[in-house]
Protein backbone atom coordinates (compact mmCIF):
# COMPACT_ATOMS: atom_id res chain seq x y z
CA UNK A 1 0.00 0.00 0.00
CA UNK A 2 2.93 2.31 0.65
CA UNK A 3 3.98 2.06 -2.99
CA UNK A 4 0.46 2.81 -4.21
CA UNK A 5 0.22 5.88 -1.99
CA UNK A 6 3.64 7.06 -3.16
CA UNK A 7 2.60 6.85 -6.82
CA UNK A 8 -0.74 8.56 -6.19
CA UNK A 9 0.94 11.42 -4.31
CA UNK A 10 3.47 11.78 -7.12
CA UNK A 11 0.68 12.00 -9.70
CA UNK A 12 -1.25 14.54 -7.61
CA UNK A 13 1.88 16.67 -7.32
CA UNK A 14 2.16 16.53 -11.13
CA UNK A 15 -1.44 17.04 -12.22
CA UNK A 16 -2.77 18.77 -9.10
CA UNK A 17 -1.34 22.26 -9.75
CA UNK A 18 -2.89 22.34 -13.23
CA UNK A 19 -6.30 21.28 -11.90
CA UNK A 20 -6.12 23.83 -9.08
CA UNK A 21 -5.01 26.64 -11.42
CA UNK A 22 -7.82 25.96 -13.91
CA UNK A 23 -10.37 25.76 -11.07
CA UNK A 24 -9.23 29.11 -9.66
CA UNK A 25 -9.44 30.72 -13.11
CA UNK A 26 -12.90 29.22 -13.58
CA UNK A 27 -14.13 30.70 -10.31
CA UNK A 28 -12.55 34.13 -10.83
CA UNK A 29 -11.85 35.13 -14.44
CA UNK A 30 -12.77 32.67 -17.18
CA UNK A 31 -16.13 31.30 -16.04
CA UNK A 32 -16.44 28.82 -18.87
CA UNK A 33 -19.75 26.99 -19.35
CA UNK A 34 -20.46 24.53 -16.54
CA UNK A 35 -20.60 21.61 -18.97
CA UNK A 36 -17.15 22.47 -20.34
CA UNK A 37 -15.70 22.69 -16.83
CA UNK A 38 -17.26 19.36 -15.86
CA UNK A 39 -15.69 17.83 -18.97
CA UNK A 40 -12.34 19.21 -17.83
CA UNK A 41 -12.74 17.65 -14.38
CA UNK A 42 -13.80 14.34 -15.90
CA UNK A 43 -10.85 14.41 -18.29
CA UNK A 44 -8.50 15.30 -15.44
CA UNK A 45 -9.71 12.30 -13.44
CA UNK A 46 -9.05 10.09 -16.47
CA UNK A 47 -5.57 11.58 -16.77
CA UNK A 48 -4.86 10.80 -13.10
CA UNK A 49 -6.08 7.22 -13.55
CA UNK A 50 -4.04 6.81 -16.73
CA UNK A 51 -0.94 8.26 -15.06
CA UNK A 52 -1.33 5.79 -12.22
CA UNK A 53 -1.45 2.80 -14.56
CA UNK A 54 1.41 4.24 -16.60
CA UNK A 55 3.66 4.78 -13.56
CA UNK A 56 2.91 1.30 -12.28
CA UNK A 57 3.77 -0.15 -15.68
CA UNK A 58 7.03 1.81 -15.84
CA UNK A 59 8.13 0.66 -12.38
CA UNK A 60 6.96 -2.93 -12.71
CA UNK A 61 8.06 -3.63 -16.27
CA UNK A 62 10.09 -1.03 -18.16
CA UNK A 63 12.75 -0.05 -15.62
CA UNK A 64 13.54 -3.61 -14.43
CA UNK A 65 13.79 -4.95 -17.98
CA UNK A 66 16.05 -2.06 -18.98
CA UNK A 67 18.41 -2.81 -16.10
CA UNK A 68 18.29 -6.53 -16.89
CA UNK A 69 19.16 -6.01 -20.56
CA UNK A 70 21.93 -3.59 -19.62
CA UNK A 71 23.46 -5.97 -17.08
CA UNK A 72 23.10 -9.22 -19.04
CA UNK A 73 24.34 -8.28 -22.52
CA UNK A 74 27.92 -7.37 -21.42
CA UNK A 75 28.19 -10.84 -19.87
CA UNK A 76 28.01 -12.35 -23.37
CA UNK A 77 31.52 -11.05 -23.98
CA UNK A 78 30.73 -9.20 -27.20
CA UNK A 79 30.93 -5.42 -27.30
CA UNK A 80 29.36 -5.43 -30.77
CA UNK A 81 26.32 -7.28 -29.40
CA UNK A 82 25.95 -4.70 -26.62
CA UNK A 83 26.09 -1.84 -29.13
CA UNK A 84 23.65 -3.46 -31.56
CA UNK A 85 21.15 -4.08 -28.75
CA UNK A 86 21.65 -0.50 -27.53
CA UNK A 87 20.76 0.82 -30.98
CA UNK A 88 17.74 -1.47 -31.38
CA UNK A 89 16.34 -0.64 -27.94
CA UNK A 90 16.98 3.09 -28.33
CA UNK A 91 15.20 2.99 -31.68
CA UNK A 92 12.29 0.95 -30.33
CA UNK A 93 11.54 3.05 -27.23
CA UNK A 94 11.67 6.24 -29.31
CA UNK A 95 9.13 4.86 -31.77
CA UNK A 96 6.91 4.11 -28.75
CA UNK A 97 7.46 7.54 -27.16
CA UNK A 98 4.14 9.48 -27.05
CA UNK A 99 5.89 12.88 -27.15
CA UNK A 100 7.56 11.98 -30.44
CA UNK A 101 4.20 10.99 -31.91
CA UNK A 102 2.61 14.26 -30.81
CA UNK A 103 5.43 16.35 -32.31
CA UNK A 104 5.44 14.43 -35.61
CA UNK A 105 1.66 14.75 -35.91
CA UNK A 106 1.73 18.50 -35.24
CA UNK A 107 4.54 19.10 -37.74
CA UNK A 108 2.80 16.99 -40.37
CA UNK A 109 -0.36 19.01 -39.79
CA UNK A 110 1.30 22.44 -39.87
CA UNK A 111 3.48 21.63 -42.89
CA UNK A 112 0.43 20.18 -44.72
CA UNK A 113 2.25 16.89 -45.28
CA UNK A 114 5.50 18.43 -46.50
CA UNK A 115 7.29 16.86 -43.52
CA UNK A 116 5.84 13.37 -43.21
CA UNK A 117 4.94 12.18 -39.72
CA UNK A 118 6.29 8.66 -40.27
CA UNK A 119 9.52 9.94 -41.84
CA UNK A 120 10.11 12.29 -38.92
CA UNK A 121 9.52 9.51 -36.37
CA UNK A 122 11.97 7.31 -38.28
CA UNK A 123 14.65 10.03 -38.36
CA UNK A 124 14.27 10.82 -34.65
CA UNK A 125 14.37 7.12 -33.70
CA UNK A 126 17.51 6.47 -35.74
CA UNK A 127 19.19 9.49 -34.15
CA UNK A 128 18.35 8.32 -30.63
CA UNK A 129 19.41 4.75 -31.41
CA UNK A 130 22.82 5.84 -32.72
CA UNK A 131 23.55 8.10 -29.77
CA UNK A 132 22.40 5.52 -27.22
CA UNK A 133 24.90 3.23 -28.95
CA UNK A 134 27.59 5.91 -28.50
CA UNK A 135 26.54 6.40 -24.87
CA UNK A 136 27.03 2.71 -24.07
CA UNK A 137 30.30 2.71 -25.99
CA UNK A 138 31.39 5.54 -23.71
CA UNK A 139 30.57 3.40 -20.67
CA UNK A 140 32.44 0.39 -22.04
CA UNK A 141 35.53 2.35 -23.09
CA UNK A 142 35.49 4.82 -20.21
CA UNK A 143 35.38 7.87 -22.52
CA UNK A 144 34.70 11.14 -20.64
CA UNK A 145 31.19 12.35 -21.39
CA UNK A 146 32.44 15.90 -21.95
CA UNK A 147 34.27 14.76 -25.10
CA UNK A 148 31.15 13.26 -26.64
CA UNK A 149 28.97 16.21 -25.68
CA UNK A 150 31.46 18.64 -27.19
CA UNK A 151 31.77 16.60 -30.39
CA UNK A 152 28.00 16.15 -30.65
CA UNK A 153 27.15 19.83 -30.33
CA UNK A 154 30.03 20.76 -32.62
CA UNK A 155 28.43 18.55 -35.28
CA UNK A 156 25.07 20.23 -34.60
CA UNK A 157 26.69 23.65 -34.98
CA UNK A 158 28.34 22.76 -38.28
CA UNK A 159 25.29 21.08 -39.85
CA UNK A 160 23.08 24.02 -38.84
CA UNK A 161 24.77 26.15 -41.51
CA UNK A 162 23.52 23.77 -44.21
CA UNK A 163 20.07 23.05 -42.76
CA UNK A 164 17.04 24.91 -44.16
CA UNK A 165 15.63 27.45 -41.71
CA UNK A 166 12.30 25.62 -41.53
CA UNK A 167 14.02 22.48 -40.20
CA UNK A 168 16.12 24.14 -37.49
CA UNK A 169 13.37 24.63 -34.86
CA UNK A 170 11.97 21.20 -35.68
CA UNK A 171 15.40 19.67 -35.08
CA UNK A 172 15.79 21.12 -31.59
CA UNK A 173 12.21 20.26 -30.65
CA UNK A 174 12.96 16.70 -31.79
CA UNK A 175 15.79 16.60 -29.28
CA UNK A 176 13.44 17.78 -26.54
CA UNK A 177 10.63 15.29 -27.09
CA UNK A 178 12.99 12.34 -26.70
CA UNK A 179 13.22 13.13 -22.98
CA UNK A 180 9.73 11.70 -22.54
CA UNK A 181 8.21 9.33 -19.97
CA UNK A 182 8.99 6.14 -21.92
CA UNK A 183 12.45 6.92 -23.26
CA UNK A 184 14.03 8.42 -20.14
CA UNK A 185 13.46 5.61 -17.58
CA UNK A 186 14.38 2.88 -20.05
CA UNK A 187 17.60 4.47 -21.32
CA UNK A 188 18.76 5.43 -17.81
CA UNK A 189 18.04 1.93 -16.50
CA UNK A 190 19.88 0.46 -19.49
CA UNK A 191 22.94 2.56 -18.69
CA UNK A 192 22.81 1.77 -14.98
CA UNK A 193 22.51 -1.93 -15.74
CA UNK A 194 25.53 -1.81 -18.04
CA UNK A 195 27.64 0.20 -15.61
CA UNK A 196 26.76 -2.15 -12.74
CA UNK A 197 28.51 -5.16 -14.31
CA UNK A 198 31.67 -3.37 -15.48
CA UNK A 199 34.35 -3.40 -12.82
CA UNK A 200 35.38 -0.10 -11.32
CA UNK A 201 32.52 1.85 -12.90
CA UNK A 202 30.37 4.32 -11.00
CA UNK A 203 26.62 4.27 -11.48
CA UNK A 204 26.51 8.05 -11.05
CA UNK A 205 29.29 9.01 -13.47
CA UNK A 206 28.68 6.29 -16.07
CA UNK A 207 25.02 5.37 -15.72
CA UNK A 208 23.73 8.91 -16.09
CA UNK A 209 24.27 11.39 -18.91
CA UNK A 210 22.79 9.03 -21.49
CA UNK A 211 19.72 11.20 -21.98
CA UNK A 212 21.88 14.25 -22.64
CA UNK A 213 23.74 12.33 -25.32
CA UNK A 214 20.62 10.67 -26.72
CA UNK A 215 18.91 14.04 -27.18
CA UNK A 216 21.68 15.17 -29.53
CA UNK A 217 20.95 12.30 -31.94
CA UNK A 218 17.53 13.46 -33.17
CA UNK A 219 18.80 17.04 -33.59
CA UNK A 220 21.51 15.78 -35.93
CA UNK A 221 19.28 13.29 -37.77
CA UNK A 222 16.47 15.80 -38.38
CA UNK A 223 18.98 18.39 -39.57
CA UNK A 224 20.38 15.85 -42.02
CA UNK A 225 16.81 15.11 -43.09
CA UNK A 226 16.39 18.82 -43.75
CA UNK A 227 19.59 18.95 -45.80
CA UNK A 228 18.35 16.04 -47.92
CA UNK A 229 14.74 17.12 -48.40
CA UNK A 230 15.02 20.87 -47.84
Amino acid sequence: MGRYKEIILEILRTAGPVIIAVTILQLTLIRMPALQFLRFLFGASMVIGGFYLFMRGIRVGLIPIGELIGSETPKKGSAILVLVIAFVMGFAVTVAEPDVRVLSYQIDLVSEGAISSNLLVLAISIGVGLFVLLALLRIIKGIPIAYLLFAGYLIVFIISFFTPVSFLPVSFDAGGVTTGPVTVPFIISLGLGTASVLGGRSGISDGFGLIGLASIGPIVSVMILGVIYG
